[in-house]
């Protein structure tokens, strides 16, 4: 009996000491602390992260053109460095993310996977223009966004989007 009474103990005060370390406040209702708009903001800029992601993967391993490498290295850095701050500010949020990607950008990524040579080239080039056209859109309207952490990434990121897009056009004017 004195033997239970003692693992009880200690698990009460492993419980309890545990309680004392966790500094960060609990959501226990697990809402979102930010709009509608603003949840679907930081699903739809993560799918489109991952997606540029995978799309410059593949240009690493398929394209031969130095351009097009470069850009794709770009990609790289720049989208992962802005999918970890946005993954940051989707847990603070309370905002789930998931690596898996829309039917359409997954078919979009098989296409570009049948592609080789200049036409690979081609291929991404056109669609890093047409996502980038669309991502930037999606940025500039969460730019009116009430949630200030929000509002600072896009305007912190959307600079960075534009020049990818006129790389990309660029790149892409330059393939025959």
């Amino acid at each position: 009996m004195t033997k239970n009474l003692m693992y009880v103990s200690a698990m009460i005060l492993l419980i309890a000491g545990q309680a004392c370390n966790n500094r960060k406040a609990k959501n226990f209702n697990q809402s979102t602390l930010v709009d509608d708009q603003g949840a679907k903001f930081i699903v739809a800029a993560n799918e489109a992260g991952v997606t540029e992601i995978k799309a410059a993967s593949l240009a690493e391993n398929n394209s031969k053109n130095p351009r097009v490498l470069d850009f794709a290295k770009m990609m790289l850095n720049d989208h992962v460095k802005a999918g970890q701050e946005l993954k940051k500010i989707a847990v603070e949020k309370y905002v789930s993310l998931t690596d898996t990607i829309s039917q359409q950008h997954q078919a979009m990524l098989g296409d570009l996977m049948k592609q080789n040579g200049p036409a690979f080239d081609k291929a991404y080039m056109q669609m890093m223009v047409s996502d980038h056209d669309k991502v930037i859109q999606l940025f500039n309207e969460v730019a009116e966004n009430t949630d200030k952490k929000l509002v600072d990434f896009s305007n912190k990121t959307t600079p960075i989007l534009k020049m990818h897009l006129d790389s990309a056009k660029a790149i892409s004017a330059s393939l025959k």
